[in-house]
């Protein structure tokens, strides 16, 4: 499978794994999970052909892991902005999570923290590496280090998505750490 085919194909997934699952005729179950061939039928259906074998090149290569299939079945490790319960359990983070952004965005961070916006929870990343190619997607990178381990103190529940990201409601501008302004 080529690369271009791949990353079609996992867009094509987000979207209806995490996003719009009903434009295609899909129903996830309250975990988010759908049966892989109910999938399969549904995007061919729609114009959209891949094969099983393609699905789990897809599942298997993705770096950031965006998907988990548990025997039959497939869903979106997280990032929904349709009502799922992946049914993560709370856990203590790290001391320092990060989280990547763009220069653009400070201001507003500034005054009002990280919000999920459309999603569910905000994703922190576990490194500062991650970070970065999390705000690079949007343009040059901005990392802002979050005080996890002071936010956990103070009551905020975290949990580790299946491909080890950080997902909290929000994190208030206090937690955060800001470059030095220029």
């Amino acid at each position: 499978m080529d690369e271009r085919r791949a990353v079609k194909v996992s867009k094509y997934l987000s979207k209806h794994l995490r996003h719009q699952p009903e434009t295609i005729g899909l129903a996830l179950d309250e975990a988010g999970w759908v049966e892989i061939d109910a999938l399969l039928a549904a995007a061919a259906a729609h114009g959209f052909r891949f094969t099983r074998e393609e699905l789990d090149h897809v599942v298997a290569v993705n770096d950031k892991r965006r998907f988990a299939i548990d025997g039959s079945r497939i869903r979106a490790s997280q990032g929904h902005s349709v009502e799922v319960d992946l049914g993560l359990p709370p856990a203590t983070p790290p001391a320092y999570l990060y989280h990547g952004t763009v220069a653009r965005h400070l201001d507003a961070i500034r005054a009002e923290g990280l919000r999920p916006m459309d999603r569910h929870d905000v994703h922190l990343s576990p490194d500062r590496g991650t970070a970065t190619r999390v705000g690079a997607r949007r343009g040059r990178p901005v990392v802002l280090p979050v005080d996890a381990g002071a936010m956990h103190r103070d009551g905020h529940v975290f949990r580790v998505s299946a491909n080890g990201v950080w997902l909290t409601q929000a994190v208030p501008p206090r937690y955060l750490r800001f470059p030095e302004a220029r």
